[in-house]
């Protein structure tokens, strides 16, 4: 099993920033691909930004430009910082995380969420 805790969320102004943070832990051997999700009241979960393992990154067209995501493979934590902030940006933030387990001498793979952490931007 892997575990991930998102923390960082908050409220905050119109402008405003925060960063978001992603701990992974459990019998990790390696972890693939990392990313954000939101999901305001109401409304589908939304992909925000993912990032490999070698670094590639990739943002939803609403956050580009304000929105940065990186990763620290040495801790398996994800970062997710928000500069910028609308209205529009609250929601729930979830973390997401797909890899590979050690457990009992195999390798097997994992998919992986966090519960979330909420995000409130207003004035």
């Amino acid at each position: 099993q892997v575990q991930l805790v998102e923390s960082g969320g908050g409220s905050v102004q119109p402008g405003g920033s925060l960063r978001l943070s992603c701990a992974a832990s459990g019998n990790i051997f390696s972890i693939n691909t990392m990313a954000w999700y939101r999901q305001a009241p109401g409304k589908q979960r939304e992909l925000v930004a993912t990032i490999t393992s070698s670094g590639s990154t990739n943002y939803a067209d609403s956050v580009k430009g304000r929105f940065t995501i990186s990763r620290d493979n040495a801790k398996n934590i994800l970062y997710l910082q928000m500069n910028s902030l609308k209205p529009e940006d609250t929601a729930l933030y979830c973390c997401y995380a797909d890899g590979s387990i050690y457990s009992s001498g195999y390798h097997r793979p994992f998919i992986s969420w966090g519960q979330g952490t909420q995000v409130t931007v207003s004035s």
